[in-house]
């Protein structure tokens, strides 16, 4: 599962599962490029990287993925600096929580922007390089949440249906040119992400970043279509979408989500 030799781009790398993946790539041997919004968040993170692996050769890009032309910044530093990718992994991730009307639209537009439209732009035109090449691969981390209508999550599901749609089309289309693609389809993970919200994640119930992060990277590694990192219930729970009618799937899942009190969700103050 080594992947010397290999230069990575990890969006989304400051924190949470994102943070997982850059150490684990740096673990089995990559070289690591770390992109988020944080600077400083970033510089220790690589800082962390030389103290654990002896890597002097850690690279930090600080961009905004959700900016009209945040994209292509950060296209453009990579070619300045003259960096090859090798593995794109579109780990960048935001969603809102909480019943859709009376939540602020603001920042559900925002998790559309980095959900979709970053992991696109990045996606077209590093893979164009990819191809060139005829090597390399890209990871998409979706979610399970992907796989059916979730009240009280619309956006953020809706984004990551996106992700799975697109990721499986686009592996179809480059099948055959040596560029590998796949889509990672998580659970529950123990991070920050309902921080600033009366919203909880039962940590009984999650994954933590690092399991999620070497499974993912096992599953690459083994050139599969699909990977469902963590708990072997995640992958079950993909099942009932594809079995039972849609209308059914959303009560369900509406049924669960307000049991967790997602409809009742306000931000801290």
């Amino acid at each position: 599962m080594s992947y010397r030799g290999v230069t990575a781009l990890v969006t989304g790398a400051s924190k949470g599962l994102g943070r997982a993946y850059a150490l684990e790539l740096a673990r089995r041997g990559a070289r690591v490029i770390l992109l988020a919004r944080s600077d400083g968040d970033l510089r220790e993170l690589a800082a962390q990287i030389h103290e654990r692996h002896g890597r002097t050769d850690t690279e930090v890009i600080t961009g905004d993925l959700t900016a009209p032309d945040g994209p292509e910044r950060i296209l453009e530093e990579l070619r300045d600096r003259g960096l090859t990718v090798d593995l794109l992994l579109n780990n960048a991730g935001a969603g809102s929580v909480g019943p859709f009307l009376t939540r602020p639209i603001e920042p559900q537009l925002s998790s559309v922007a980095l959900n979709v439209g970053g992991l696109m732009a990045l996606t077209h035109a590093i893979g164009g390089e990819l191809v060139a090449r005829g090597s390399g691969g890209i990871i998409n981390v979706s979610s399970i949440a992907a796989f059916q209508p979730m009240p009280y999550q619309a956006s953020y599901a809706a984004t990551k249906a996106f992700v799975l749609s697109f990721t499986e089309a686009l592996a179809e289309e480059l099948r055959g040119t040596g560029v590998h693609v796949m889509a990672a389809h998580p659970g529950a993970i123990a991070t920050g992400f309902f921080d600033g919200t009366t919203a909880t994640i039962n940590p009984r119930a999650a994954d933590t970043p690092a399991n999620v992060a070497a499974r993912t990277l096992n599953d690459y590694a083994r050139r599969r279509a699909v990977s469902y990192p963590g708990r072997a219930v995640n992958r079950a729970l993909t099942w009932p979408a594809r079995l039972l009618p849609r209308t059914a799937v959303a009560r369900i899942t509406g049924g669960f989500n307000r049991s967790q009190r997602l409809h009742e969700v306000v931000d801290l103050t």
